[in-house]
């Protein structure tokens, strides 16, 4: 860890242009920090966390409201799901939903579509769109990963957040607050005690029980398709704002793309497709401290998916230029870790990230890893879709 202009900065080779953007928050944030995994973002950097006293950020807090992650310990037997793990992804892929604007192929009934914060005008249309969408992945880095411990232990890890319902729902309010567009702009900040942030705050929380609820389904599916029970879980946000004390203050911490890590606080962070995730455990320490008990939600990007797969006019189905990572590229890498690979676009290929232990030991002062995981199933959105939902 260092310190640039006053800001914890984790991470080697440091993305100027995520410093940039934590610097321009840093004027009106009362505490920041970047994490090891930074790169840039809208207005507020992947990887930011950014505390107020008075102020809440639809842009730190960003489009995919409660984006997450969760992993699950199961009692499934590894030598079965070697021996299975083609048929096993297969019936991933077709009993699950994955892609933009995909609808759930179950209807799935929750409680949260009880909740009076529905009667709030920036999301009372949405309800519906909620309702059809609830379970399913998404597109860009989101995904079905099965994974073996360090014991031979099976996991089942996801990620995704709270699809159209974040991403609209994101955008009425950075438009009602008066949000600049781009990414090179200051973040809208609304007032705690406003009636747009009092909206706001409701809404978020809505759409973060939402992703919640999604990647709980996704899990107790996957785990239905093996047949085995679930045994231990840890779920997490990266994508969310939070009420915390730290030291004598009571602060907003936006974290957007980082992880919650407070001493004995668990939670799951994916490395790419060729790569190991982990559980950690955050730790108390000074450094912890000044990270705002937070760590990384990932191993950070060094390649853009434009540089990586090319550039696509979408509406209109071309495709202007080609990548620097092929398809053979991506699935010569994944063959020779061992990855039963479904779907997946070569702008998430494991060339386009850095290595997530490098990126851990960045952070080695702040947290503990308590389990490594090996993928041998990955499953994402093809290479042909779009998705605005994305993270």
């Amino acid at each position: 860890m260092q310190k640039i202009a006053d800001i914890p900065v984790w991470g080697n080779p440091i993305d100027q242009s995520a410093l940039v953007q934590i610097q321009r928050c840093a004027k009106n944030a009362d505490r920041t920090a970047l994490m090891a995994d930074h790169h840039k973002g809208y207005a507020v950097p992947i990887g930011g966390v950014v505390a107020y006293k008075d102020y809440i950020s639809p842009s730190g807090v960003g489009y995919d409201i409660g984006c997450g992650n969760k992993a699950v310990r199961t009692d499934f037997p590894a030598e079965e799901l070697r021996r299975n793990i083609k048929t096993i992804m297969d019936d991933i892929w077709k009993r699950l939903s994955f892609g933009v604007g995909r609808r759930n192929k179950t209807r799935v009934e929750h409680e949260l579509f009880s909740d009076s914060s529905w009667d709030i005008y920036a999301v009372r249309s949405l309800k519906d769109l909620a309702r059809a969408q609830l379970g399913t992945i998404g597109s860009g880095n989101h995904y079905v990963d099965l994974f073996l411990d360090e014991k031979n232990r099976v996991w089942i890890g996801v990620h995704f957040g709270s699809r159209g319902l974040g991403h609209k729902t994101a955008s009425w309010f950075l438009k009602a607050g008066g949000a600049k567009d781009g990414m090179d702009v200051d973040p809208l900040l609304l007032q705690v005690k406003s009636d747009l942030g009092q909206q706001y705050l409701k809404c978020m929380h809505l759409a973060g029980r939402y992703a919640y609820a999604g990647r709980n389904w996704v899990c107790k599916e996957v785990a239905d398709i093996m047949g085995t029970q679930i045994l231990e879980e840890v779920h997490n946000h990266h994508n969310f704002a939070w009420k915390e004390k730290h030291g004598k203050d009571e602060l907003w911490v936006v974290r957007k793309g980082a992880t919650p890590a407070f001493p004995g606080q668990k939670g799951f962070v994916g490395g790419s497709m060729g790569d190991i995730s982990v559980i950690l455990e955050g730790i108390e320490s000074i450094e912890s401290k000044t990270a705002l008990y937070s760590t990384v939600h990932g191993a950070g990007r060094v390649m853009s998916r434009t540089a990586a797969a090319g550039k696509r006019r979408w509406k209109k189905g071309k495709k202007e230029s080609n990548g620097l990572i092929s398809r053979e590229m991506m699935l010569d890498w994944v063959k020779l870790k061992g990855v039963e690979l479904r779907g997946a676009g070569t702008d998430e290929s494991p060339h386009c990230y850095k290595r997530l232990p490098d990126v851990l030991d960045e952070h080695k002062n702040t947290i503990r890893i308590l389990h490594q995981l090996r993928p041998v199933g990955v499953a994402m959105a093809g290479a042909e879709e779009y998705d605005p939902y994305k993270d």
